[in-house]
Order: C-alpha cells, then sequence, then structure tokens
C-alpha cells in the first residue's frame, strides 16, 4: 500500500485517491520574473518522483501546474517589490516580455531534468476573470472588507481553523509575533486577494475589476482559482463560480517555505468559498542549502542549471544528486558532492549500456524490495 507523508496530518497515511484511478495533482509552480534556481529546481524532480511512484502504483494523473506571471506583493504584510515589474526594470523589458522569456526558459530547465510536463499548463494572466468570480463569491459570503487605496482582504477571523496546515499560534500571531503587520488590517493573519495600484503609480500589469479600473489580483487567489477549474470543474462555461460543483483534489505539492502562508491562505480561501476540504493530501519538498544555508535569490547565493550546464555537468547528474536525498530533508549542495554525483551517475549509465539486449526476467524479491521502499513515502 502506497504511504505519503501529509503535511495536514504530520504523519504517513495510506494514500487513497477519491476516484481511483484518477488522481488529482496540483503543482505550484515558478513566478517567472529570473531564472530558476536549482534549489527551486529540487521541488520539481520530488514532484516528479511522486508522479511516477503514483504511476508505477497504477494510477492516472491529473497534473497541473501553475506559471505565476503576474507581478504581486509577497511579503506577510501584502506590501514589498513587484518582482515582475523590477524584472522588467532590470532588464529594460516589459513585464510581459520577461514572463514569456522566463516561462520558457523554466520549461527548458525541466526538459533538461527530465522531469515529465504537466497535463495542463496555467498562466495566471489567463485566468483573470475567473480569479474575480472566486473574489466576489467570498465578497457574497460576508468573508472581506475593504482598505482604501489598499485592496480588498480575506477575514480569517471568520475562519474556524484558520491555520490548521501550519499549525500556527493564531492567538501568538495576534500579539504581535508576526514580523510585519498592516495596522490598517483587522487581523494580522488576513491577507489581499484583490490589490489597488497606489495612485498615481502605472503599474503594466493591470485590470479593470468590479473594485476599481486599476487592480491586480491577491498572491494567493491564482492556485485556488486554476486548481478549481482544471482539476474540480467548479466554473462554468461563462466564469461564474459554482461551488457546489467542487469535489476535493488529492494532491497539492510545493516547497517548505510556502506552508506558512501561500498554502494556508489558499485552504482558508478555497474552503471558505465552496464550504469543502480543499486538497486531501498535501506534500512539501525541504530546501536546498547551500553552505549550510537556503539557497536563494534574495540571499544572492543562487546557481542556475545553466550554471552546472556551463562547468560541464549533465542536468541529469544534478537530478542523481538530489534522488541521493529523501524529499523532506533538507539537502546541503556542494560542488564535490556533485561531482561525486556526476562520477557514480556516469558508472550507473556504463553498468546498464553492459546489460545488454539479452532476455531475462527481472529479479521478482529485488522488485518487491524496490517496491516496499518506493512505496514508504
Amino acid at each position: 500500500m502506497l504511504k505519503l507523508y501529509n503535511t495536514l496530518t504530520r504523519k504517513k497515511e495510506n494514500f487513497v485517491p477519491l476516484q481511483p484511478p484518477l488522481v488529482t495533482m496540483y503543482v505550484c509552480g515558478p513566478t517567472v520574473y529570473n531564472f530558476a534556481h536549482i534549489g527551486n529546481l529540487r521541488t520539481y524532480v520530488f514532484v516528479d518522483l511522486l508522479r511516477r511512484v503514483l504511476e508505477y502504483n497504477g494510477f492516472q494523473i491529473r497534473q497541473v501546474e501553475n506559471i505565476t506571471d503576474v507581478g504581486h506583493l509577497t511579503s506577510d504584510a501584502d506590501s514589498g517589490e513587484d518582482k515582475l515589474e523590477k524584472g522588467a526594470q532590470r532588464e529594460k523589458k516589459t513585464v510581459w516580455e520577461i514572463a514569456q522569456f522566463y516561462t520558457t526558459a523554466f520549461q527548458k530547465d525541466m526538459a533538461d531534468l527530465n522531469i515529465k510536463e504537466p497535463t495542463i499548463w496555467c498562466k495566471a494572466t489567463d485566468h483573470i476573470q475567473l480569479m474575480i468570480a472566486l473574489v466576489l463569491e467570498l465578497e457574497r459570503k460576508g468573508l472581506t472588507y475593504r482598505i482604501a487605496g489598499d485592496g480588498i482582504y480575506f477575514d480569517t477571523s471568520k475562519v474556524k481553523d484558520y491555520g490548521k496546515l501550519a499549525k500556527l499560534d493564531i492567538e501568538g500571531l495576534k500579539k504581535g509575533e508576526r514580523i510585519t503587520f498592516n495596522p490598517q488590517k483587522r487581523h494580522p493573519t488576513d491577507f489581499a486577494l484583490w490589490k489597488f495600484a497606489p495612485e498615481g503609480e502605472k503599474r503594466q500589469m493591470e485590470w479593470s475589476s468590479p473594485w476599481g479600473e486599476h487592480t491586480f489580483p491577491g498572491w494567493h487567489l491564482e492556485c485556488s482559482a486554476m486548481s478549481m477549474k482544471y482539476l474540480s470543474q467548479v466554473f462554468d462555461e461563462k466564469g461564474n463560480f459554482c461551488p457546489q460543483k467542487f469535489e476535493t483534489i488529492d494532491i497539492h505539492t510545493g516547497g517548505v517555505d510556502h506552508i506558512q502562508v501561500h498554502h494556508t491562505n489558499e485552504i482558508a480561501q478555497s474552503e471558505a468559498a465552496t464550504g469543502k476540504q480543499f486538497v486531501k493530501y498535501w506534500l512539501h519538498g525541504e530546501f536546498l542549502l547551500i553552505s549550510q544555508g537556503r539557497m536563494g535569490k534574495s540571499e544572492g547565493n543562487f546557481i542556475t542549471l545553466e550554471t552546472l550546464k556551463e562547468r560541464n555537468f549533465d542536468p541529469l547528474a544534478y537530478r542523481y544528486f538530489l534522488l541521493n536525498a529523501h524529499y523532506r530533508t533538507q539537502l546541503n549542495f556542494t560542488w564535490e558532492a556533485l561531482e561525486g554525483a556526476a562520477i557514480a551517475y556516469k558508472n550507473l549509465q556504463k553498468e546498464v549500456s553492459l546489460l545488454g539486449e539479452e532476455t531475462g526476467e527481472a529479479d521478482k524479491k529485488s522488485i518487491l524490495e524496490f517496491k516496499k521502499r518506493i512505496d514508504n513515502d
């Protein structure tokens, strides 16, 4: 029996999809303002391994992965830089050109790492009207409020189990434990569903909405809207939100950095809108470290797959390096460790090539042991 570690329950559980043999799976994709670094890519190698294990067990996978091609203000206080706008300024291009260029680059990285394509790629900018419909549903249910000159916010106090994924200390947050807090918000954990462009500031990505002419979606909204569209058919042909049609999604994946804020808020807005469980199994991949610290663009220590290729490393040697550690354990990257993985990968290729094409049967005991191991999370 396949067992998966569910972040929601903090334990390994027997995997039982809602409509076997079909498995519905949503993957949080990249924000395309720069190249993905190899720490980002670890998450997608983990997702690919998960998908292959599911397929090995006879399941049929409907996998949806988003491309965040809308710039968001992504701090806990819903403030900060718009990374796509910043990227456009850096490269003297439009945000649309930036998004397209880095989407193509990301998908090439996926191919180089032999990661299977999702059933559906979906871009945030193609689903603005669905996001608006979702906010209108939350508004209709009395779960939102407006901050003048700022945006439409979700009132987390009206959700009884807010923070259940991250096991958040809500009372502690109310006492000011969070690093940043917008004083106009009713509660520290409230988050923006829809934002208003600051007066006098011209953004390249703005949309007309029921809340104004120069507006744009909040950070968490797109994943709820697009996962529901493609994995649950909750929107009708006119784009109207039909909560009664919602069916719980089997699996949602992402990095551990999404647990506390992004995935927590996805759950809150989705379950408030539908009245049903959003996702049954939540799976999260751990960080790739460098010099025992987190690798990241904001830390200025990131390495891209292109950097590895420039140093004559096969991208599949990097994949082999990642597969030497469990997806829920942190992994420290060093060039020496990658060199060792590259040698081991070449040796494996050599051994496989020596097998030739002679007929024979796989050792049944070895096959059973292999399946036992991969089926244990």
